[in-house]
């Protein structure tokens, strides 16, 4: 396969459908992740008849057995990956971080952060045969302690233990993948789509997934100049 590749998880619907379809018209080739096969099959027909060429590939990020099955699901048509980017995640709990299970708070963990690292592992041998091979962690702002430790900032007053705790692990395995390769072509980053109209929040973000998408698409693009190990939004690089 001579076209640029992407492999996407949770990219049936939402900012991760959006980023897919973005990407195809930038011309990559798509591989489609998610755990439903009749969601993520009906996702392909509508990129295909946008004529973005993808491919459905099964994978549940809670599942640990369906992580290399999608790896070589993957190398079974291509010998390497462009980009890979980590959208799977699962929201929030309650606001009161002492009353929030153990139970739920393994489960977010289970899909935010132990997922993407396998993901990561699994996908390495393929993007590492990409001359411009590139990792994007979709993350939250609600994963910046910077901005928890801030009284003044928006983000201060929401406080779920499970969620944003998540996505400031997922920002640290950000900075220790990158930091791996430090003087390679692969780069790695995370970002902070912002808070958008999604299922997870019942379409109550006031951001559209076609604008949130875009910041995503944007750090998957980025050039042999570009930064790794970095934390972005719309508005440019933010604090950890």
């Amino acid at each position: 396969m001579r076209k640029q590749t992407v492999f996407i998880t949770g990219a049936n619907k939402g900012i991760g459908y959006e980023t897919a379809r973005q990407l195809g018209k930038q011309g990559y080739f798509v591989f489609l992740g998610a755990r439903s096969q009749q969601n993520g099959q009906e996702a392909v027909r509508k990129l295909q008849e946008e004529g973005i060429e993808a491919q459905y590939v099964l994978i549940d990020v809670a599942n640990p057995s369906t992580i290399p099955a999608a790896a070589k699901a993957i190398a079974d048509v291509t010998p390497s990956l462009d980009v890979l980017i980590n959208n799977a995640g699962i929201g929030a709990g309650g606001n009161v971080p002492s009353q929030q299970s153990m139970e739920d708070i393994r489960r977010v963990y289970e899909v935010n952060v132990f997922g993407p690292i396998q993901v990561i592992q699994s996908m390495l041998p393929l993007l590492k045969k990409s001359p411009l091979g590139r990792i994007v962690n979709v993350s939250s702002g609600l994963g910046s302690l910077t901005f928890h430790s801030d009284p003044s900032h928006e983000h201060y007053g929401v406080n779920p233990l499970d969620y944003n705790s998540s996505k400031t692990a997922l920002n640290a395995v950000t900075v220790m993948f990158a930091k791996e390769f430090v003087g390679a072509p692969l780069k790695i980053n995370a970002v902070d789509p912002g808070y958008t109209a999604t299922d997870m929040n019942n379409n109550s973000g006031p951001r559209s997934v076609e604008h949130s998408a875009g910041t995503v698409a944007k750090l998957a693009l980025i050039g042999e100049d570009g930064p790794s190990g970095k934390f972005f939004d719309e508005t440019g690089e933010i604090p950890w």
